[in-house]
This record gives C-alpha cells, structure tokens and sequence, in this order.
C-alpha cells in the first residue's frame, strides 16, 4: 500500500520548486515537502530535524554548497546516511553522474524540457519510493 512521504526538496529555483510542488498537489496521497534552497540550509533542517525525510531530492547546482558537496557530508553521517538521496537536475554529465553514484546516491533524475515528462518521471519517482521500505531514523 503507497504511503505518504516526507521530502526533503533541496532546489535553489523557485520556478522548479512551485513545478515540484505542482506536481506533487495532483498525486493522490499528500505528501509533506520541505525545502531548502540549498545545501547548507538543508543540513541544518536534518540536523535541527525539522523534518526526519523518507527521500531527499535535490538538485546539483546550488549557492553556498553544491550538491555534490552536499552528498558528501550526508553520506559520511552515520546518522543520515541512509536517506535515500535522488538527483533531479538538467546535468547530463557523465562526471557528475559517476561521481554521485560514487557518493551513494538512490537515483538519477534528468529534468526533461515538456512539462508532461516532467510529470511522468516525478510520479514514477514518487510512487517507486511511496511503496518502497525505508530505514526509519
């Protein structure tokens, strides 16, 4: 049975946000999202715990901290570490792709240009993590 998720969304683009957000508004269980407009925001909501998230989405081109740099310092947090973390950005480098899943990432999720593309890989995402079995903190 699909549950609702906690999200942490970590996306400096409010226009991807509210797009995020959307999308999310037309599934039919309701779940919560934080944001946090980039990485270093992001760590203090997991270290304050503001929300303990099922699923971190995040993109990798942020201010502050990237979210290369960002997987970094959650993958070496035994606490964190097993928050399954899903890029959604519109790099398509095969370095940064590597390097992520080097990193330890759960997924990669390229950001398609039409909007129903959009729609379409959210929802599968979503409903891929909603029945899947995560390590509860």
């Amino acid at each position: 049975m699909p549950k609702a998720l906690n999200i942490l969304l970590i996306e400096d683009d409010e226009i991807e946000v509210m797009k995020f957000n959307r999308v999310l508004k037309s599934f039919e269980h309701s779940h919560r999202v934080v944001e946090a407009d980039n990485g270093e925001d992001a760590l203090v909501i997991l270290k304050e715990k503001v929300i303990v998230p099922d699923i971190i989405v995040l993109d990798l081109n942020m201010p502050k901290i990237s979210g290369i740099e960002f997987l970094d310092i959650l993958k070496k947090n035994d606490a964190l570490k097993y928050i399954p973390a899903i890029i959604l950005t519109t790099s398509s480098n095969h370095k940064d792709l590597l390097e992520c899943y080097r990193l330890g990432i759960a997924g990669y999720v390229l950001k398609p240009l039409k909007y129903e593309d959009y729609v379409d890989r959210i929802k599968k995402l979503i409903d891929y993590w909603s029945v899947n079995e995560i390590i509860s903190q």
